[in-house]
């Protein structure tokens, strides 16, 4: 395998990236020049020693050097600690926040739960959220902001049951997104528009 091939492959691990994709990808960074593709691979190499996960939101964020473990969301002391919005992922949760429709807590799964998944706590963060809620004295509402596709409804469906016991245990609220969304709505591109009436319907 030459090193076409071998990029090929690499870009169509992308989410969402098909094989003609991942080879305009490849023909279009050798059409590039040299000082791009320098500047391309630095900031690769970069990316893991200014990027940090948040230790409450486990979102990536840039770090600005203050020392501090938490984003820029997460250090607000203005927003909401009666609701936590939990996220399949990173893109998810800057589209709802660039919506401006919600100003409580979030929360990052990683990734979805796979149909069939014979082992569902291996694909998201389960154990960091469950530590996460049990710490969050104020909480009143979880609301559990999935995409409408086969995927994020099972991720769903296996959250409430991990939820539950700690819900009725506490008496917080389980909601999911409402009307608004159609069914195969990824909510990394759903607008504010469309965001902001899910937000109004959740149940």
């Amino acid at each position: 395998m030459n090193v076409i091939d071998k990029l090929i492959e690499h870009f169509r691990r992308f989410p969402g990236i098909g094989p003609r994709q991942a080879k305009r990808f490849v023909y279009s960074l050798l059409t590039s020049t040299d000082a791009y593709r320098k500047e391309l691979s630095a900031l690769i190499l970069e990316l893991k020693n200014d990027i940090a996960v948040c230790q409450s939101c486990f979102r990536f964020f840039a770090v600005n050097g203050n020392g501090k473990n938490l984003c820029a969301i997460c250090a607000d002391p203005n927003r909401d600690k009666e609701t936590l919005l939990i996220v399949m992922r990173d893109v998810d949760l800057e589209n709802i926040e660039k919506s401006h429709v919600y100003r409580g807590k979030y929360f990052v799964l990683g990734g979805g739960v796979p149909i069939l998944a014979e082992n569902p706590e291996k694909n998201v963060r389960t154990k960091d959220l469950l530590e996460i809620i049990k710490k969050m004295s104020a909480l009143k509402e979880i609301v559990m902001a999935m995409s409408l596709t086969a995927e994020g409804e099972n991720t769903e469906e296996y959250l409430r049951s991990i939820l539950s016991p700690l819900s009725s245990e506490r008496k917080i609220k389980l909601s999911t997104l409402g009307r608004g969304l159609s069914t195969g709505t990824e909510l990394e591109y759903s607008d504010s528009d469309t965001l902001k009436n899910a937000f109004k319907n959740r149940s």
